[in-house]
């Protein structure tokens, strides 16, 4: 439960075009914690005459007037739509954003709604990302913007920037997270049956994700158990034993059809599960070892190049290497 129960003003500016899950993703988020006694109000604003926008997907949504919107605002929360990048960002909404953020306690977005935060002068000199389809466009658009290519969301002080679509999920929950605690953040994930929380460093794109699905249907059930499994053993001759192929015809055939042996793919998966488990508060050598890796090293260093905030493990950034290795793929 919540115990802060001070009310937080949530200030969503919407406009015709705009993402549908950019809006409701963060909406939902915030209406299981008002369940749970956390004190938001959330409002959808739009200028002009109407009192309605409609989104991408053809869904309609009720507004308030932008000029009911009062400086007494804890988030502007900014939301995306492909708009944003082919067209621009409409003079409305950029004027909104600098009229309101000032007086806001912090200003996120949502996908290519940093598009908009970029386009009223918030990031310059502040790190930021978006759609990774859209990071060059950024870059380019943006160049005085850091522009943070490999994290579901990035927080610089009080802005706050989220990858595409689903990760406006993400990106509320580590506002609630960051109002009223992890507990809270994750007993909400819980009730939206969110698979897991995915933090600052994450990947936009997940290994599973990213990684070509093979045609041979046994290659995709190991693949699931890798993913289902990283700690598990995958030696290429007991694998290949289990499929009944011999270990070159898999390794061949892995590759060809994954674009990776399978060693590289079990590492990666391994890597990506103990990057998760130490965001979420474990320490570098035990995270490793519940993902099959041999040395929480490994972890830090990817954490060191891929994630720009600190990672404060239990064992601050000192990885004990007498443990007990767990088993690895040989090399």
């Amino acid at each position: 439960m919540c115990h802060n129960r001070r009310p937080r003003r949530i200030a969503v500016p919407v406009f015709d075009g705009v993402r549908t899950l950019d809006v409701t993703g963060p909406l939902e988020v915030f209406d299981v914690a008002r369940t749970l006694g956390c004190a938001y109000t959330v409002a959808l604003y739009s200028w002009g005459t109407s009192r309605s926008v409609r989104c991408s997907s053809g869904l309609s949504f009720e507004t308030l007037p932008a000029a009911e919107l009062t400086p007494e605002i804890d988030t502007l929360l900014v939301p995306g739509g492909a708009l944003l990048v082919s067209d621009g960002v409409p003079q409305d909404l950029q004027q909104l954003v600098r009229k309101h953020a000032p007086a806001a306690r912090r200003v996120a977005s949502v996908c290519a709604g940093a598009f908009a935060l970029g386009a009223a002068g918030l990031l310059d000199g502040r790190r930021a990302t978006t759609h990774w389809r859209h990071l060059d466009t950024f870059a380019v658009r943006h160049p005085m913007t850091v522009v943070e290519r490999d994290s579901v969301y990035v927080r610089d002080g009080d802005l706050w920037t989220s990858a595409g679509v689903a990760a406006g999920i993400d990106l509320a929950l580590a506002l609630v997270a960051d109002d009223h605690g992890s507990d809270v953040a994750q007993q909400i994930a819980k009730e939206l049956v969110i698979l897991g929380r995915r933090m600052e460093g994450h990947p936009q794109i997940s290994v599973a994700a990213r990684t070509p699905r093979p045609q041979h249907p046994e290659l995709e059930r190991l693949m699931a158990t890798v993913n289902a499994d990283p700690a598990g053993r995958y030696e290429l001759d007991t694998v290949a034993a289990q499929l009944g192929l011999s270990a070159r015809h898999l390794a061949r055939i892995f590759k060809a059809q994954v674009g990776m042996s399978l060693r590289q793919y079990v590492h990666e998966v391994r890597l990506e599960n103990a990057v998760g488990l130490v965001l979420a508060g474990e320490s570098f050598h035990a995270a490793s070892q519940r993902s099959g890796l041999r040395y929480g090293a490994q972890v830090r260093d990817y954490l060191a190049a891929h994630c720009a905030r600190p990672v404060r493990a239990p064992e601050l950034l000192v990885d004990s290497g007498g443990a007990e290795a767990v088993p690895v793929y040989p090399g």
